[in-house]
């Protein structure tokens, strides 16, 4: 069986969380073959060590791929655009050759389905696929059309399923880098904003009801929907929760659905750490 190939970009803070993400897609991926690439920069040999004990109780293969700072001199780098958050765009040059793709995955997510079917996807010529939210406002994404200069919808890039071959071929850090220093006082949530001002044209759309589900949005989806997407369906189709936003589900006022859920993935966590 081949290996389903999971990215994740984190630092010190919040691993706890990526390791309740990992938890729910083991749980609800029982058969799959997992490796999971982690690009840092500056994570401690403890937390490595300690990551990799948790991956190991998941029968995972772990890759730690600890970035060259030097490689990113030239980008534009401050406390408002973190040098990690180019990792995911650069990740065709950051990551070995010997992967042709691999699955982008933000940590404040849970895995509730099986994602075999997104890993098998056909891209065709696309160098991602991504969801939009379409439950958002439509002024709103006309109003990042016009803010950006582009015909493709909004894109979030929380979830990205990256063709790295052909992102080889076609991404260059360069371009980001030097996109962003031009648009640095316009860009609003800078990682997100320079995908798709730069490769909206190179994402294949998802369906973010199924792969990208805003977890703040359950009235939106359950009322678009004609009241079929109840939170029975949701459990049964859809595949990512996407805890979006501010307010989070491991925060003790969480006021949005799900939240019980995260809970219940994190006391799993604590049970498979316990083995």
């Amino acid at each position: 069986m081949e290996y389903i190939d999971i990215l994740v970009t984190v630092d010190d803070n919040y691993i706890d969380r990526l390791k309740v993400m990992l938890t729910s897609l083991k749980i609800c991926n029982r058969n799959e073959k997992i490796r999971v690439y982690l690009m840092h920069r500056c994570i401690g040999s403890e937390k490595i060590d300690d990551l990799r004990k948790c991956l190991d109780a998941f029968e995972y293969e772990f890759c730690p791929v600890k970035v060259d700072e030097s490689l990113f001199e030239n980008a534009p780098v401050s406390k408002r655009y973190p040098q990690e958050m180019y990792y995911r765009l650069c990740a065709p040059a950051l990551l070995p050759d010997t992967i042709d793709k691999i699955l982008y995955l933000d940590p404040d997510m849970l895995v509730i389905n099986s994602i075999r079917p997104l890993w098998e996807l056909d891209m065709g010529e696309h160098i991602f696929a991504a969801a939009s939210h379409t439950t958002g406002s439509e002024i709103a994404s006309n109003i990042n059309k016009i803010r950006l200069g582009t015909d493709s919808e909004y894109f979030n890039s929380g979830v990205l399923l990256i063709d790295l071959k052909r992102g080889r071929e076609k991404i260059n850090v360069n371009d980001i880098f030097e996109y962003t220093k031009e648009h640095k006082n316009e860009l609003l949530l800078p990682d997100q904003d320079v995908l798709n001002a730069l490769y909206g044209n190179e994402i294949l759309g998802l369906d973010d009801t199924i792969w990208n589900y805003d977890a703040r949005r359950y009235n939106n989806y359950f009322l678009k929907s004609g009241g079929e997407a109840d939170y029975e369906w949701v459990m049964k189709n859809t595949v990512i929760l996407h805890f979006c936003g501010k307010a989070k589900p491991w925060d003790k006022h969480y006021i949005y659905r799900f939240g019980g859920l995260y809970k219940h993935y994190m006391r799993l966590k604590e049970i498979y750490m316990d083995k």
